[in-house]
């Protein structure tokens, strides 16, 4: 039963999908967030910062763009643009269960 245990790999727990928001300021820096402590905040930033470029280059382009709304598979994020810095939320996506019609 011991040399089992040896080959036996931990299980691994799936992570919840992250539901909340979090502000950076006009440098990228967190500001707040109400997304649970688990979550990286060095992604944090990483989204922060990325969501931050396309408001830039949006507006180098002359593009009116406040507001940016992405759908991954299961996750939902939206940003506002709030005079050079943003608030983003990340949401998770139920999946919509089709109801057959009497």
């Amino acid at each position: 039963m011991g040399i089992l245990k040896f080959f036996s790999k931990p299980a691994i727990v799936p992570r919840r999908l992250p539901n909340g928001s979090f502000t950076v300021d006009r440098d990228g820096h967190l500001v707040v967030a109400t997304l649970p402590s688990s979550f990286p905040v060095a992604l944090l930033e990483e989204i922060g910062a990325l969501v931050l470029k396309t408001f830039v280059e949006a507006q180098a382009i002359q593009l009116p763009l406040s507001e940016v709304n992405v759908h991954f598979g299961s996750l939902k994020l939206s940003a506002r643009e709030l005079r050079g810095g943003a608030i983003v939320f990340l949401s998770p996506v139920t999946p919509i269960t089709a109801t057959a019609n009497p």
